[in-house]
């Protein structure tokens, strides 16, 4: 019996299956308007264009050996740092710095150019003389595994090669040939060669880090079996890997145990953030 074709478009539609998703957005917008309010964040620019900016939040008393970053998702095509500043909430009572850049979208960057600011933020966090765990949902996801697989001595000679310790992935995208025929990559504009050197389920990742696949349960099969491949993938490369289902969450809830101090992901980032 010959197998159906995977209809691309429907598995990476995930606003189509979570109809909700406008309330959820705004309800987003909301949370982290009145979390900066009541915490003002400090400002830092890592590059010269306006999206080019990361809220750095500090807890009272910092008692981490390494700063979390969390890079907001979107397809690179949408939303910026301000819907998420309460995400950081759960970290933060830990006595974990957590910085939430913005970067350029497309079409107005191409993706190529997306993963060179992520690496310049992460480059402005090196100044705090401590390593980096990163996290990331959905695009985010997919830089923050661009991140730990970065060799960061062929970016800087100054910077150490494992700059970037772990990477906590929630709902990320690994390889990126699926959407060239999506809807999803009108803005991108990307090509096969574009997709495929974009594609950190392809890399050589730096041996001894940590990578973290976690998805929805509720989410579609391409994105289990991305987060699938990268684990074994990278694991087989070196990397320790851990993949997870999150149960009934979907795509875009998949998230909110990050401003839980007392969920199982703000624990185990916290446990990678001490631990680095």
């Amino acid at each position: 019996m010959t197998k159906a074709p995977i209809d691309y478009e429907v598995e990476y539609d995930n606003r189509a299956r979570v109809p909700e998703h406008p309330q959820i957005f705004a309800g987003w917008a909301r949370d982290a308007a009145a979390f900066r309010a009541a915490h003002p964040p400090l400002e830092i620019a890592y590059g010269a264009g306006e999206r080019q900016r990361l809220d750095l939040f500090r807890p009272r008393e910092d008692r981490a050996a390494a700063s979390v970053m969390f890079i907001h998702g979107g397809y690179w095509q949408s939303l910026d740092r301000s819907f998420f500043s309460h995400l950081a909430a759960g970290l933060l009572a830990h006595g974990i710095q957590v910085a939430i850049p913005s970067y350029t979208l497309a079409p107005q960057a191409r993706i190529g150019e997306i993963i060179e600011e992520m690496r310049a933020a992460a480059r402005e966090m090196a100044r705090f003389d401590r390593p980096l765990v990163v996290a990331g949902h959905s695009a985010g996801g997919h830089l923050a595994a661009c991140l730990l697989g970065t060799h960061w001595k062929a970016v800087s000679r100054e910077l150490p090669d494992d700059l970037v310790r772990a990477a906590y992935a929630i709902s990320g995208l690994f390889d990126l040939a699926p959407l060239l025929h999506t809807k999803v990559n009108g803005a991108l504009r990307m090509d096969e060669a574009e997709a495929k050197a974009a594609s950190p389920l392809l890399w050589e990742p730096i041996r001894g880090g940590s990578l973290d696949a976690v998805v929805g349960e509720t989410e579609s099969a391409e994105y289990h079996r991305q987060s699938r491949a990268i684990v074994e993938a990278w694991g087989a490369k070196g990397v320790a890997t851990r993949y997870e289902s999150a149960p009934g969450r979907h795509h875009f809830d998949v998230v909110a145990p990050l401003a839980d101090p007392g969920s199982a992901m703000v624990a185990r980032l916290a446990a990678l953030a001490h631990e680095a």
